[in-house]
């Protein structure tokens, strides 16, 4: 079925450093790609979506371009701040199918 796969575990950065987290997916369709953010005692907050192969989008200084050749949607930020501390999800969305699938990434 469809799934995605991403960065597992913490990663630990010092304010400014630039931030990867890569997140890969397997589907038969052209799934709709997310990338969701939840901060500390809070719930999960949409961050980016791309609805299309090589859409590239932006939000808070993250951006995240979606690959179809590599089936990847990594997210990356040049200079992280505190603030960015939280968990990251990747998630998948088939609209044909329904299915979807998703990981986590702590930061």
């Amino acid at each position: 079925g469809d799934s995605v796969v991403q960065t597992e575990g913490q990663v630990l950065l010092s304010e400014g450093d630039s931030l990867i987290v890569n997140c890969s997916y397997e589907s038969t369709q052209y799934p709709s790609l997310f990338w969701y953010v939840q901060y500390p005692g809070e719930g999960p907050q949409l961050l980016l979506k791309a609805m299309k192969a090589n859409d590239k989008e932006s939000n808070k200084g993250f951006e995240a371009t979606y690959h179809k050749e590599t089936t990847s949607f990594h997210l990356k930020k040049d200079s992280v701040q505190e603030s960015d501390s939280a968990v990251y999800f990747c998630a998948l969305s088939d609209t044909v199918t329904g299915t979807a699938g998703e990981a986590e990434h702590k930061l």
